[in-house]
């Protein structure tokens, strides 16, 4: 009876909500399994007293879910091959570009976070590849209404349930869309305003001691405000547990929010529309409370054109917020930077050079992940390279903090670009982010730095064996200066990315078996950098030919 207590000692907006506990609770006693100690289905993966007092061990139930994720667009193959490597499972590429979709059993759920090439994390309730979509606005909206109560929850919160347990920390939360304006917080999904711009609040939580097995997951009948409730229930604040002497405290009650995601031309609700009706439809069903900033639970609703998925979000920040503390005007995404690492396929005991290191973000993803190469990190500028030493001390002293080994084979110099102070042919690798001429330098000054970068970059390179992958978005100037090369590079792949709004490309380039120095460009140079020098008849001629 103290359960049946623990129920009744928490209200929720509608004072008669008791009468729905009272309906769960007898279907709960009338069970015929719950006479054999069965689990409570909300208390799925956490012990509970009775559990600890007759069997002393958790019976936690492995079930297989899909798992979603988001990746850098142009990456999805590469971050299907990391989780067939690391995880077993067949990742399969989304239609809509950045997203892939693989099966795993809970079991393996701590192994998902530890990927490299993923920046959010979903487990799927319900995907529909051909979602049939009314002609009106107004039906459709009906539709996604009426979807919410039809959806297979069960698992998906399950497997949120088990994720929340498992987290040591809760980052800060990334809002979009939270409306405007005050009194926010337990607002119904139905009387959302506009959506707002990104919010970010940073939320120093303490480590999550949440009791799980309190929260209240299972969906509930609707209220009418009738029945015989107790005044006291009835007169209780909105969300706001009472209190009383001898009694534990209710199920807590879930905040949530919904947001949609949506891609394609054909639709006639917005994005705002969709999540605004099923989000209240959501609400009806759980009876949460809705919350844009400080919720619990974030129900994903992705539409691409006809295909349809729903989730439950399982990372509260991009699982890209790792390795960088102290930021620049141009800092690379981590999952960015594995990428680019793994298209370039490092080998033990590798070269990898960095010669506009920036904030050193690719060779400290690269020192973490692939420990047996080398890496050099380099900047012109004096803050980039004290950025780089920060972040590094950074890492190293967190490895530090949890007993692992604190070196990382990666060191920082500053050095000019075009003049290197290395030896010829002494690199196996370079990877780089060249600057776009948007923030850094400009398309102008593009055309003065990438040939000789390019050439600089040629010289330290192995001949038949190096190997470069850049990433830039000045794509025409890129093009006209690996043409001027002399056939030193020869591109290989190309990588279309997007990279904060800007179409980019990662080039993989393979260095040729040229000698460097002997290509007919090198020749000509010395007398084109001396525009007083008149070229010879047989200096023209040679030229010609």
């Amino acid at each position: 009876m103290c359960l049946l207590r623990k129920y009744f000692s928490h209200a929720y907006s509608n004072p008669v909500v008791i009468c729905t506990i009272c309906v769960q609770w007898c279907f709960y006693i009338s069970s015929p399994d719950s006479s054999e100690g069965q689990q409570c289905p909300l208390a799925v993966g956490v012990e509970t007293s009775s559990q600890s007092a007759s069997d002393g061990e958790t019976d936690c139930e492995v079930i297989t879910v899909t798992i979603g994720a988001t990746v850098p667009t142009g990456f999805e193959n590469t971050a299907a091959e990391e989780v067939q490597e690391k995880i077993g499972a067949d990742a399969t590429i989304s239609k809509d570009r950045g997203r892939i979709y693989f099966q795993i059993t809970t079991d393996k759920l701590s192994q998902v976070h530890n990927l490299r090439s993923v920046d959010n994390l979903f487990v799927v309730v319900e995907e529909y590849d051909n979602y049939q979509f009314k002609d009106s606005k107004e039906e459709t909206l009906e539709d996604l209404q009426k979807l919410a109560s039809k959806l297979p929850w069960t698992n998906a919160l399950k497997v949120w349930k088990l994720n929340t347990s498992l987290k040591k920390k809760r980052g800060p939360h990334r809002r979009p869309q939270g409306p405007k304006g005050k009194g926010r917080r337990g607002r119904n999904f139905r009387d959302r305003g506009k959506a707002n711009k990104d919010v970010v609040e940073t939320d120093t939580m303490e480590t999550v001691t949440v009791e799980i097995e309190k929260l209240q997951l299972e969906p509930q009948a609707p209220t009418t405000g009738q029945g015989g409730g107790s005044p006291d229930l009835e007169n209780s604040p909105l969300g706001e547990q009472q209190e009383v002497e001898g009694q534990e405290p209710g199920p807590k009650v879930l905040k949530f929010r919904v947001t949609c995601s949506r891609a394609g031309d054909k639709h006639s609700f917005s994005s705002n529309e969709a999540a605004r009706d099923f989000g209240g439809a959501v609400q009806d069903f759980f009876q949460w409370k809705a919350d844009m900033t400080k919720f619990d639970i974030e129900v994903l609703l992705n539409i691409h054109n006809v295909e349809v998925v729903i989730g439950i979000a399982l990372t509260e920040e991009s699982l890209h917020r790792r390795n960088i503390t102290h930021f620049g005007p141009t800092t690379l995404r981590s999952t960015l930077c594995y990428g680019m690492l793994r298209l370039s396929k490092p080998q033990a005991s590798d070269v990898i050079l960095d010669p506009m290191c920036g904030t050193g973000a690719i060779p400290l993803e690269g020192a973490i992940e692939w420990q047996q190469a080398f890496y050099l990190a380099g900047d012109n500028n004096d803050m980039a390279v004290s950025r780089t030493v920060n972040n590094i001390c950074h890492i190293q002293k967190k490895r530090l903090d949890k007993c692992s080994t604190p070196g990382l084979p990666i060191d920082t110099v500053q050095w000019d670009l075009c003049h290197l102070p290395m030896r010829t042919n002494s690199v196996d690798i370079i990877i780089t982010d060249m600057p776009f001429g948007k923030r850094m330098g400009s398309r102008k000054k593009n055309w003065d730095l990438y040939p000789p970068c390019l050439r600089e970059m040629a010289r330290v390179s192995r001949p038949g064996s190096g190997k470069a992958v850049i990433l830039t978005q000045d794509k025409k100037c890129f093009q006209k200066a690996i043409s001027r090369m002399g056939g030193l590079w020869r591109k290989h792949h190309t990588v279309w990315v997007n990279v904060g709004g800007l179409h980019a490309g990662v080039f993989l380039l393979k260095r040729t078996a040229g000698i460097f120095g002997q290509t007919p460009e090198d020749v000509r140079e010395p007398l084109e950098e001396q525009p007083g020098k008149e070229k010879t008849a047989e200096e023209r001629e040679k030229e010609v030919q």
